[in-house]
């Protein structure tokens, strides 16, 4: 049963009080020492397309923000290539706290953190779930019982999946992150076509 804005607004704001108390998690002190906030999301509470990265940098540890740095310029790029704003999406990560240095998320990282996600899309109820990067198209795949169908990013970057939630079908499609589209400018010729798959979901 969709729930209503407002029952959506207080149960995302409940998540973002347990995560601002998070002290389980390793990267609790980390995040205290260097004034770090959690990354809990943003964008629309009805989106249709939700984006899922992997874990938060510096930029977006700093101001709570998720791909607000170099990333961020891509991802609007992208969103812009199919006539979408941010407000329209919504976008998070798998993580919510910044890992040391960049480093990439443990696995054991993500099994903490994986819940908060899950209940994110319990409340959102997306149509569409794009991943961004490796780490949250590993997740959000066998999280729906594709595991069947993983591949290498290489391999089904691009390609969209159907899965069945306590609300109804979505559709999975995993995308590359957008930092590799600053590393290579064939990259991101693939990131714009791959974007185009989510116009019909818009």
């Amino acid at each position: 049963m969709p729930l209503s804005l407002e029952e959506r607004f207080e149960k995302l704001k409940q998540i973002r009080e347990e995560l601002l108390h998070f002290e389980n998690s390793p990267l609790y002190k980390y995040r205290v020492e260097n004034k770090y906030y959690p990354v809990v999301g943003e964008g629309s509470h009805m989106a249709k397309i939700m984006f899922v990265g992997e874990a938060p940098g510096k930029n977006e540890a700093q101001t709570a923000r998720p791909f607000c740095g170099q990333s961020g310029r891509i991802l609007d790029e992208m969103l812009e290539s199919i006539k979408l704003n941010r407000s329209d999406v919504y976008i998070t990560n798998v993580v919510k706290d910044r890992p040391q240095e960049n480093r990439d998320p443990l696995p054991e990282e993500i099994i903490l953190y994986a819940p908060f996600l899950d209940r994110q899309i319990e409340i959102i109820q997306p149509k569409v779930i794009a991943t961004l990067g490796r780490f949250s198209m590993g997740y959000v795949m066998n999280k729906f019982g594709l595991f069947d169908m993983l591949r290498p990013i290489s391999e089904i970057h691009g390609k969209e999946f159907v899965a069945s939630t306590s609300y109804g079908e979505i559709h999975i499609v995993p995308l590359y992150h957008p930092a590799v589209a600053l590393y290579n400018g064939s990259h991101k010729t693939t990131l714009l076509q791959d974007f185009q798959v989510l116009k019909k979901y818009i």
